[in-house]
């Protein structure tokens, strides 16, 4: 059974690979594992950052999400912005995601976060199907961004 707990300073290069995985499915963004090493540095043992689950089997992490903070001011309460879900390959399709998305949002609710939002591409109607799934709806909000 997969063990799901808080990361650990000792997790950042495991998770690392898990976002070289992600990085290559995903049209924006591009794997650069010193650029990931340093994110996740800024979010592990940071909890002003976020939290950052991962699920790991035999001692091995096979998967990740990022709950990123914010406050919303239309809530009047803190929100998690959810982030780099991802399972390794060899692992999909076992029920891991799920356990791990739950687990996620389950933690964010009893922590008093009035909200979780994500983002995903256009075109991966896959990981669309497994969010609505997992009771999220489609936002009518349109994602910008602006390097800078």
């Amino acid at each position: 059974m997969p063990n799901i707990r808080i990361a650990e300073p000792g997790d950042i290069e495991a998770c690392a690979r898990l976002l070289n995985v992600l990085f290559s499915q995903e049209h924006e963004f591009t794997p650069d594992p010193k650029k990931q090493e340093a994110g996740l540095e800024m979010i592990i043992g940071n909890p002003s950052a976020g939290t950052v689950f991962v699920c790991e089997e035999d001692g091995t992490i096979i998967g990740m999400v990022s709950l990123l903070n914010l406050v919303s001011t239309a809530l009047g309460k803190k929100v998690v912005m959810l982030e780099d879900m991802i399972i390794d390959p060899a692992f999909r399709s076992q029920g891991i995601g799920a356990l791990l998305l739950e687990h996620a949002c389950r933690w964010a609710r009893e922590e008093g976060y009035g909200r979780a939002t994500l983002l995903t591409d256009g075109d991966n109607i896959p990981a669309q199907h497994f969010y609505e799934a997992h009771g999220f709806v489609r936002s009518t909000m349109v994602a910008y961004r602006r390097r800078l």
